[in-house]
């Protein structure tokens, strides 16, 4: 009913197509057939490329955004025409956006005349948004640059987040009454898991504990966009780090996927929580804060191993892998850039679908910066820059200064449509 009355609400406020100009550059907001809205920007110097902009998480439909904010005036000035939509729903919207922006690039073509490229790009959901666009046949886009991204996809980034919480509820807060999947309420889940992991933070066990489950979720050891980067043996540091972006990184919201999908998609049966340890790469980091607390990694992991496991629905696993699980198989020219601090889209899914995909077609860049979508204006103009140039030259070519050489830790729970899932 909620969401029939803001649809209803949403096409009230867009009866009337609004139309501006902000100096010479036409700006316009228009109904879609599928009852989304979108908005687009054309400078009076248009250089014939289209950017596709697709936002990311949000539990409300919001306006169309044809960029963010704080690029737009840039992009516009380089040249670019923008446009989005606002996929017509909030929430866990992969199966509302991808038409909604495949329809926003068909509306935009129809006012303006057909782009002589479209470049796909979006930050976190909204660069899995892109992903599943250059994946399709017929999309209409020449190339996709998924920044921050959740480009792991629905199932591979949720099975990684499940394993973390999974952890922590075991190891750290068992009483809590922290749910892990069938969640009535993100929010009140979240705040029994922020009390629990306060009172852990307390003691060197508690701070171990919960450096273990935030390796078993993929969570970097800098997320702070406010501190300096720890150094590679500054395992104290890194623990803080993981732990200030741990309720966020891990407990992600899952009450409107589930919705969507008809129950718990995620699950961790099978797992073995010490080989994925193992395949981290980061076990001498946990080992030092076990040995400082005077615990027992091995006793740990075998609790982990030994304790009740949490099993998919197989209709909620079909409807993820369609909304939407990449078979890192792009068709067109594919530029991801994350940073290499975010705690809420690890990096390791950067590197899980480079390595999937082991194409041409797709290149992988790095940020030195911490944070989630922290990316400044001039690092947004040299990743479209960068991507407008390979595809109109065939090749990649020298990447831009504004990356450095980065390997994140490895995806531990890789999943991708056609193959098998970890």
């Amino acid at each position: 009913m909620r969401r029939k009355l803001g649809l209803a609400l949403t096409m009230l406020a867009v009866a009337w197509p609004q139309s501006g100009t902000i100096g010479q550059t036409r700006q316009d907001a228009n109904l879609l057939p599928g009852g989304a809205h979108w908005a687009a920007e054309v400078p009076p110097d248009w250089n014939g490329t289209l950017l596709l902009y697709s936002r990311g998480y949000s539990p409300n439909v919001g306006s169309p955004e044809a960029a963010p904010r704080q690029h737009r005036q840039a992009l516009l000035d380089a040249g670019y025409a923008l446009a989005g939509s606002d996929y017509g729903s909030g929430g866990w919207a992969i199966e509302e956006a991808v038409p909604a922006q495949r329809a926003t690039i068909a509306a935009f073509a129809a006012r303006y005349g057909k782009p002589k490229r479209v470049i796909a790009w979006g930050s976190s959901m909204g660069g899995l948004v892109s992903t599943a666009l250059a994946e399709q046949r017929g999309s209409g886009i020449d190339g996709a640059a998924p920044m921050c991204a959740s480009i792991g996809g629905s199932l591979g980034m949720m099975n990684m987040a499940l394993d973390g919480a999974y952890a922590f509820r075991t190891l750290v807060a068992p009483d809590a009454g922290i749910r892990l999947v069938d969640i009535d309420d993100d929010r009140a889940n979240g705040k029994r898991v922020g009390d629990a992991l306060t009172e852990a933070l307390k003691t060197p066990r508690g701070r171990a504990r919960v450096t273990l489950a935030g390796v078993l979720a993929g969570i970097p050891g800098w997320t702070s966009r406010d501190r300096p980067e720890p150094a590679a043996d500054a395992y104290r540091a890194q623990a803080d780090e993981i732990a200030r972006a741990f309720v966020m990184g891990v407990y992600l919201p899952r009450v409107d996927q589930e919705k969507r999908a008809g129950g718990a998609f995620s699950w961790n049966t099978g797992i073995d929580y010490r080989a994925q340890l193992a395949r981290s790469g980061r076990r001498d980091l946990v080992e030092a804060l076990y040995r400082e607390a005077g615990l027992k990694l091995d006793a740990d992991l075998a609790r982990l191993n030994g304790g009740q496991r949490i099993a998919a629905r197989p209709q909620a696993v079909d409807y993820m892998r369609a909304h939407y699980t990449p078979n890192a198989r792009p068709l067109v020219p594919l530029l991801a850039v994350q940073t290499i601090g975010d705690g809420m889209t690890a990096p390791a899914m950067q590197r899980g679908y480079a390595e999937a995909a082991r194409s041409d077609r797709v290149r992988s860049l790095y940020v030195r910066a911490a944070g989630h979508c922290t990316f400044d204006t001039l690092t947004v103009l040299a990743t479209v820059r960068y991507l407008d140039r390979r595809i109109a030259s065939g090749t990649w070519g020298r990447a831009p200064d504004a990356f450095v050489p980065h390997r994140p830790a490895p995806m531990l729970r890789a999943c991708w449509r056609g193959g098998k899932c970890r």
